[in-house]
């Protein structure tokens, strides 16, 4: 995969496999080392990296220190200004509510919210999920794919 030229912001989709081996793994990691400027997420993308971390070591795919060790790197990484995060208000959750109502996709609650917060940032959103990727080319939303 190389390089994105524009702001993005990732789902958590993308954002897990940047701190666990998985097979888009090398993908994302290669991706943001060629992104300059911050990479969005949101309290969202924030939550539901908690919320899988919290599945992996109910499924002991994670040991608690594992997680607790993905998620303060996690937090490292903010602090150190590789993530930006990007605001979700009122106009996101009518976007993303207007979007659910046309019924023209398959989208999910949260996923429209993450669409709905990467369009009003201006961003590129960066996926994982190809359901979520489907539905933003049908609403004409920026959205790449991160296949391994």
């Amino acid at each position: 995969m190389s390089g994105i030229e524009a702001r993005v912001y990732l789902d958590t989709s993308a954002l897990l496999p940047y701190y666990r081996p998985e097979p888009m793994s090398d993908a994302v990691q290669q991706l943001l080392q060629t992104v300059t400027t911050p990479v969005g997420i949101s309290l969202l993308t924030e939550t539901e990296l908690a919320s899988a971390l919290a599945r992996l070591v109910r499924t002991e795919e994670l040991t608690e220190p594992q997680a607790h060790r993905i998620f303060h790197t996690f937090e490292d990484d903010m602090r150190s200004g590789l993530f930006r995060r990007m605001p979700i208000a009122a106009a996101q959750f009518k976007k993303a509510r207007g979007w659910l109502l046309g019924r023209r996709t398959t989208l999910r609650t949260l996923d429209a919210l993450h669409l709905a917060c990467s369009h009003a940032s201006g961003m590129v959103l960066l996926s994982a999920d190809a359901t979520l990727c489907a539905a933003a080319q049908m609403l004409g939303v920026s959205c790449r794919q991160v296949t391994a």
